[in-house]
This record gives structure tokens, C-alpha cells and sequence, in this order.
């Protein structure tokens, strides 16, 4: 078997594989490129020692059977005998569906998750959004520490699970798309340096030195992070690819990391003959994101949306501190500015950053399904200090306006994982860091954040305690019971509604048109011949809707259809979607 690692700046190179020893040479026609053959097979254990330094996983490893710390294994993904034909999924239409494999079940595995695959199903999602699964120390965390960025997580079943859960996700008819990490890795179990220059401190970040887009050596790690994207894509079946936080990709270049990868997806889509979707987070409200590369733009094919996100979580809940401040000062308004435009902030004074912030973006010119909408994800849960979600303060009535104004909105539904019944478990920040330093940092610095907001110390989770992941883990029994079981078929209602009806998969922002009343704390919308009402406030509102004939498509509570005078009486904290030609 043929064994090549990147490391420009070694005298010497060693692989031991199985035991055995064997020098590598220099690559003759690859700078920087050391390689060699030694006798391996599927699951052959190996690494590689630079200047005669420790024995360390291959930085391109595809299984670390013993963790980040332990040696790398031979991976054949040929393999595997995929049971399923699959086309694809595209993002426009689509409904996706955020899940954390540790949490959705008690087991915390994927071939544990791929047995829940039937209720997404029945919800009507289209697209699982898997958070990150490259392997990060301990068993348990969200992910955003992975190391090993070609390998996936052993504690949630290693490679070959993950291709079960894709092949089990695609006989359902559902996408799969997977979170991936470029902008830092995880402080524990990261040994690129040791092999070449994976950083740099020309740019700093929230993680320490940023990852090498554009010093002297970049061009091989971008060209790693662009290989490990594409196995995904291409060893996994996986349909697209969620991208944290790429305002923290610091690319000087004159062609940006991000087009760069854009370019590359789009090639291997069509070699493929399937779809692929590259979804960014960003909070630079930059249209250029997701504007086509031949308009100017990187490519990419949505973004994450959280001003829609922040302005209805204001208007639901009242909250207005940290970046909640320039939403709460009027809510609605801000709500109807970004249903109608995308974002809130197009050039804007933000005061949660001190400064003007975003650009506008072309409403004619970019489809509304680019930009995904949500109530909330595992950022907007896991974030507060107790991980509440929005179902342990408000009622199920808000929570179906909620719900209501996300699925029948203008952008991509995304769900977080539970919020289709109100589950009653939070979501909390937990690690399971193996290094007790690091794990004894992590537990004050998160103490240390919330006490400094009010919060007494013993009322903030122990990220390391194995009871908070456990409080976190979804209670599967709640579907079936009262309110939550209402609250789920509200959900499964307005998805297969948005399924059924045109107008609501209407690409076309231009055309969106919203009135509200801040003071009466009501909104609504209208998209085609379909009117979506939500009155927030606890007393009935008297909405105008005009004197033309409707039919109610779904109501969260029962409404009598607009009289002579046109006014549609919708009851405190309830919503109600219309047709109105």
C-alpha cells in the first residue's frame, strides 16, 4: 500500500505500520510531499514520525480507532456495498432538520440515530443536518473540537456507521448534509503543526492563530481542507455540507478559500450526475456568499439566516440584551424588514457591534430559498446558560406562531432537533475533555461568562459533569403526550403544507408583502394567494384582510373567515394560514 504525508519543513520521515518500521522518501515531484510502500490492509493501524519525534496519526487519517491520540487505521471505502440508488436532494423546497447524533437518542451512536429516521419522515423533512463528526476527545461534546478532519467520531460507530446512516437516511428519500469545521480545530488532539504549517499567526482568531489560507505554505492546506470536503461528498454520499463560521476563514487571496471550494463542489456535483449544497454561517451579511461565482460572487448555495432568526425571537420572547438589542426595539418592524428582505441588517448601524454592519441584498436577483430560517438551532439553545429552549418560557401557542411564520416564510426551513413537539429537554454545553487542565478551564471560562451576566455560579451546568449531556439527550416518549403531541401536529401540518402549496416555495422575495402592528403585536404576511397571520398578543386581534373570499389552510386555533368588513378575528397567541385569491 502506497503511504504519502505532507511535512516541508522535515529532515526525515518514518511510517510505522503494524509494527513494522519504514523511512520514507522525498516526493520528487511534490514539494513538501514524503511517501512510501509498506505491506498494510483494511484496518491496518500506522502513523508517522517527523525528526525522529513521536509516532503521530496521519493528518489525512480516515479512522482514529482509539481517539485523537491514538494511531490512524487503513480505511478501504471500497469496501463498503451501498443498498440504495440515490439522485439527490436539492436545497430549493427543501426542509432540513439539525441533529446532534451524542443527544437525539440515550445511545448517542448513528446507527441508533438511523433508527429514528422514520419520524423525519413522517414530519415531512427533507435533509438531516448532522452536526460535526470528526473525532474529538472523550465520548461526548458537540463536535466543534474535532480533530482528524477526514474521520469520523469512533464513540458514534466509526466510518462505516456513518455510511449505514446515509445509506438508511437515502431509502427514506431524505439528503443528508454534514457540518464541517475549517475555521479552527479542537485544542486537544491537534498535531498538524507538528507536520507543517496548518497555521499562522498573520491573522488571529476567537481559537488562537487561524488556520493557513493565504501565508507561505497555504496552497497545500487548502488544498487539504478542499480533500476532506470533497470525501464527504464523495466517500459518503453525503449531499451537501454545512460550513461554521466562515466570517473566522481569514483569505487575503485574490481567489477566496470559499470560492475556491465552490468551484471544486460544483466540478464533483456534476461528475457525480447528483446535487450538492455547500451552506455557509456567516454573520457578515454579505450577499457575495451566496451570489453565483459568475455574478462576483463565492458561490456558495445558502447561508444560515440569523437576523430572521434574532427579530423572531425577539417579537416571540421580549429579550433584548447582547445582539438581541437592535431587534427589540421593534420587533415586528424588524421581522417584516427581514421577510421581506433577507436581512436586517443591510448597512445598518448595529449596536451590538459598534459600527454599521452588512449590505443589502439583491431581492430580484437572489433566491429567497439561499437563506435558511429558523427558531432555533443548537447555537441559539446551547448558547444560554442553561440551554432553554424556547418551549420551557413560552406557550404553545407562541411556539405555533413561531413555527407558523418559520415554515411558511420566504427562506429554507431548518429545525432543531425536538422543537416539532416542545421538547421539555434542554439542549447544554457539555465536553468530555480526557486532558484534566483543559477540562478544568473549560468548566471555570464557562462559569466565568454567565456569572459575569447575573448568573450564580451554581446554576451554571458543569460543561464536564455526564449529567448535562444526559439532561440534554431527547425524551422519545414525549411525542406522544399532551400538548407536545398537539405542538407535533401543528408541525407535521404546516411542512406538508409547504410541500403542497406553490406559493410557498415562491423563490421570488420581490413579491412578499407584510403588515404589522408593533403595539397590537400582530403580523402578516402574504406570499401568492396565501396569507399567514399570527397574532402574538395573549387578547384576540382584529386583523383587515379585505373583503375577498378565503379559505383557512391551517389554524392553530379555530377562526371564522373575514366578514363584509374584512376583518379576520384571530385569538390571543394563534396563528392562522389562509388562501385569498
Amino acid at each position: 500500500m502506497h503511504f504519502e504525508v505532507w511535512a516541508p519543513q522535515a529532515s526525515r520521515v518514518t511510517l510505522q505500520c503494524d509494527e513494522g518500521t519504514h523511512t520514507l522518501e522525498r516526493d520528487p515531484e511534490r514539494a513538501g510531499w514524503w511517501s512510501g510502500e509498506a505491506e498494510a490492509r483494511h484496518g491496518s493501524r500506522y502513523g508517522f514520525a517527523v525528526d525522529d519525534g513521536p509516532v503521530l496519526p496521519d493528518p489525512r487519517s480516515r479512522r482514529q480507532p482509539d481517539g485523537p491520540d491514538g494511531l490512524s487505521a487503513v480505511v478501504d471505502h471500497g469496501r463498503h456495498i451501498w443498498q440504495s440508488e440515490w439522485a439527490g436532494r436539492a436545497l430549493p423546497g427543501a426542509v432540513l432538520y439539525e441533529l446532534h447524533v451524542g443527544t437525539y437518542t440515550p445511545e448517542g451512536t448513528l446507527d441508533a440515530a438511523a433508527e429514528r429516521l422514520g419520524h423525519l419522515v413522517e414530519l415531512g423533512v427533507t435533509h438531516v443536518e448532522l452536526m460535526p463528526l470528526c473525532p474529538f476527545p472523550g465520548r461526548h461534546g458537540w463536535g466543534y473540537e474535532g480533530v482528524s478532519l477526514w474521520a469520523v467520531h469512533e464513540p458514534y460507530g466509526g466510518p462505516e456507521a456513518l455510511k449505514r446512516f446515509v445509506d438508511r437516511a437515502h431509502a427514506l428519500g431524505l439528503g443528508v448534509v454534514l457540518d464541517v469545521v475549517h475555521n479552527h480545530l479542537g485544542p486537544s488532539g491537534n498535531y498538524l503543526p507538528a507536520f507543517g504549517p496548518y497555521f499562522t499567526d498573520t491573522h488571529q482568531t476567537p481559537w488562537g492563530s487561524a488556520v493557513n489560507l493565504d501565508a507561505p505554505g497555504s496552497d497545500e492546506v487548502r488544498a487539504y481542507l478542499l480533500g476532506s470536503a470533497l470525501a464527504w461528498l464523495r466517500d459518503y454520499r453525503i449531499d451537501g455540507l454545512r460550513l461554521d463560521a466562515v466570517h473566522a476563514l481569514r483569505d487575503t487571496r485574490a481567489c477566496h478559500f470559499l470560492e475556491e471550494l465552490s468551484t471544486a463542489v460544483d466540478a464533483l456535483a456534476a461528475d457525480l450526475g447528483r446535487p450538492l449544497s455547500l451552506i455557509a454561517e456567516s454573520d457578515l451579511n454579505d450577499p457575495r456568499i451566496v451570489t453565483p461565482r459568475a455574478g462576483g460572487g463565492l458561490g456558495l448555495h445558502a447561508q444560515w439566516s440569523d437576523d430572521f432568526h434574532h427579530a423572531l425571537h425577539t417579537a416571540l420572547t421580549g429579550e433584548s440584551q447582547g445582539y438581541y438589542e437592535d431587534f427589540a426595539r421593534a420587533p415586528f418592524a424588524a421581522l417584516a424588514k427581514t421577510l421581506s428582505g433577507g436581512y436586517f441588517h443591510d448597512g445598518t448601524y448595529s449596536s451590538f457591534r459598534g459600527r454599521a454592519h452588512g449590505r443589502p441584498l439583491d431581492r430580484t436577483g437572489v433566491a429567497a430559498h439561499r437563506l435558511l430560517g429558523y427558531t432555533q438551532t443548537h447555537d441559539q439553545i446551547g448558547n444560554r446558560a442553561q440551554g432553554d429552549r424556547l418551549s420551557a418560557s413560552l406557550s404553545p401557542g407562541l411556539l405555533a406562531c413561531g413555527a407558523a411564520l418559520m415554515l411558511t416564510g420566504p427562506f429554507t426551513p431548518m429545525l432543531f432537533m425536538g422543537e416539532e413537539w416542545a421538547a421539555g429537554t434542554p439542549w447544554q454545553f457539555f465536553t468530555d475533555h480526557t486532558d484534566p487542565d483543559l477540562a478544568e478551564a473549560v468548566r471555570r471560562g464557562r462559569r466565568r461568562e454567565f456569572t459575569s451576566h447575573g448568573w450564580a455560579e451554581e446554576d451554571v451546568p458543569d460543561p464536564q459533569d455526564p449529567a448535562t449531556r444526559d439532561r440534554s439527550c431527547l425524551d422519545w416518549s414525549e411525542p406522544e403526550r399532551g400538548s407536545h403531541a398537539r405542538v407535533l401536529s401543528w408541525y407535521r401540518e404546516l411542512i406538508a403544507l409547504r410541500h403542497a402549496q406553490p406559493d410557498l416555495t415562491d423563490p421570488d422575495l420581490s413579491d412578499i408583502k407584510v403588515a404589522y402592528d408593533e403595539e397590537a403585536r400582530w403580523l402578516a404576511f402574504r406570499r401568492g394567494d396565501v396569507r399567514v397571520v399570527a397574532n402574538l398578543a395573549p387578547k384576540s386581534a382584529a386583523i383587515p384582510l379585505g373583503p375577498r373570499r378565503a379559505r383557512v389552510l391551517a389554524a392553530w386555533e379555530p377562526v371564522e373567515l373575514p366578514g363584509g368588513d374584512g376583518l379576520l378575528h384571530v385569538p390571543g397567541e394563534s396563528c392562522v394560514v389562509l388562501e385569498q385569491g
